[in-house]
């Protein structure tokens, strides 16, 4: 009992610190409209390592393929990915993916970290800041991912994600100086943040169901369309494990084409899709 008080203690500690780091970070991204701050080439980092990291390393990487297991691909691209995810700057990659699979196993009840019935504010992300025990521990992160948690190499991430960002700051800020660092980290790192996080408020508020998943998860095409197809959200609840979130044709899944040109390569192998007869079985009448 007390080592578990003590836990929740820590997760709220990371929680304050977590408002004071998404506090500055904002901050440093309204450093974008000082004058002489923004360059082309900035902007077109910025671009560049928001797919790079967001699109690849967030969303292919840390969801569909670690959290899910929806595809494999060589160790060495594998651990090139889930560095990617890491530069995203939203934890490590054991936090992130136990509290991925925290969400799925309490979706939209009490367990869910970010539960849309507490307020789509707290969805989006006052449950990162906020007093908030459905965050899980580092026990129950290991006992979440323990896939993630036996190897070296993420445990090595976990520990080391912030110095990454560090990293990556210093060497942009060598090449480009302050308008290669606002855009390419602090402005990059904030948008990301919100797309990222409009799957968890905006995708379980508004939109439309294929499927009957009993939860509140919501296709919501403007998210989709910001998040590489993470916005059809209904369709992942269906389908948790399956490879492809767009599963008709107008529902464009960047991700799911960064998938198949990797299979293309033999990059992905193992790749899981839902069959005709589970689509047919759950959607909605």
């Amino acid at each position: 009992m007390t080592q578990d008080i003590a836990a929740r203690r820590r997760v709220r500690a990371k929680g304050n610190a977590s408002g004071l780091g998404l506090l500055l970070l904002h901050l440093g991204a309204l450093a974008a409209l000082i004058p002489g701050t923004f360059t082309w080439p900035a902007m077109a980092v910025a671009v560049a390592l928001h797919y790079v990291t967001g699109g690849i390393g967030i969303s292919l990487g840390f969801h569909r393929m670690l959290t899910h297991r929806s595809l494999q691909c060589p160790r060495w691209l594998e651990y090139l990915i889930a560095i990617c995810g890491t530069l995203a700057l939203q934890g490590g990659p054991l936090e992130w993916i136990a509290t991925h699979r925290a969400h799925h196993a309490h979706t939209d009840r009490e367990g869910d970290p970010h539960n849309v019935h507490r307020g789509l504010g707290w969805a989006h992300v006052a449950w990162l800041y906020r007093s908030n025990d459905a965050r899980p521990t580092e026990a129950e992160q290991r006992r979440l991912a323990p896939d993630i948690a036996g190897v070296p190499f993420y445990r090595f991430l976990e520990r080391t994600y912030l110095l990454w960002q560090i990293a990556l700051g210093l060497v942009l800020f060598a090449i480009g100086g302050w308008p290669w660092l606002i855009w390419g980290v602090f402005v990059r790192v904030v948008v990301t943040y919100h797309v990222t996080w409009f799957v968890n408020s905006a995708a379980h508020h508004s939109g439309y169901r294929s499927f009957r998943t009993g939860d509140r998860s919501t296709n919501n095409w403007w998210v989709a369309l910001l998040t590489w197809g993470e916005g059809w959200h209904n369709n992942h609840h269906a389908f948790p494990f399956s490879a492809r979130h767009g599963l008709r044709r107008f529902e464009i899944d960047v991700t799911w084409y960064s998938i198949r040109l990797l299979a293309m390569f033999r990059l992905a192998r193992n790749i899981k899709l839902p069959t005709a007869v589970m689509i047919d079985r759950l959607g909605v009448r």
